[in-house]
């Protein structure tokens, strides 16, 4: 509560106004029951992807919310802008597109298909991959990253967007295999060198 000061506006002193947050307003429009679901649990290829958030101390982060998107299983998406024309999804049910809030340990679960391989310009080829959103309190515009597979060693030498980050962060964004699927760790900033590569967008 400011004092009361008699005067106009060219007179009375202000102090700073109180600095705030974004968010999180998951739960007003961005919320999605199931949207861990990316594909049924009985598909054929249904995994899990384990992904957590840490903050630079290496805390978890609760109140993230983490989009993806992907192609399906044979690299297709059942969309217009393909070059190649929309197709029908693999397997059936696959939505491409996943959106979860993480729990108190910084941590959410998608189940998913591995995607298959993309054309990339040039005559190029994109490795498998998972494009990775992640918004959170604080953050004015939200961070973009991928998730590479650690079974695609030969597809993710080839890959142009790898291969545009120096060596030490490629393996920043390859997850790790899991007994279910595969699992990430997200650094949103580090100052150890363990930060996770984010791109422009």
């Amino acid at each position: 509560m400011y004092p009361v000061h008699p005067g106009t506006y060219e007179t009375v002193e202000f102090a700073p106004t109180p600095s705030q947050t974004v968010g999180p307003y998951w739960s007003i429009g961005l919320y999605i029951g199931d949207g861990g679901e990316v594909v049924p649990e009985d598909a054929e290829g249904a995994l899990l992807i384990e992904l957590t958030v840490l903050d630079g101390a290496g805390d978890p982060i609760a109140d993230v919310l983490l989009e993806t998107w992907q192609a399906d299983a044979a690299g297709r998406f059942n969309h217009p802008d393909d070059p190649r024309g929309a197709a029908e999804p693999t397997p059936p049910g696959f939505r491409g597109f996943g959106r979860i809030i993480v729990d108190q340990h910084g941590t959410g679960l998608v189940r998913t298909v591995k995607p298959g391989a993309l054309p990339a310009e040039d005559g190029l080829v994109e490795a498998p991959h998972i494009d990775l959103g992640v918004f959170a309190r604080g953050m004015l515009e939200r961070l973009f990253t991928r998730i590479y597979f650690p079974d695609e060693a030969a597809a993710n030498a080839a890959d142009p967007v790898l291969a545009s980050l120096p060596e030490s962060e490629r393996g920043k964004i390859i997850a790790t295999k899991t007994d279910t699927g595969y699992k990430m760790t997200i650094y949103v900033q580090d100052d150890r060198g363990r930060e996770t590569p984010f791109f422009a967008i």
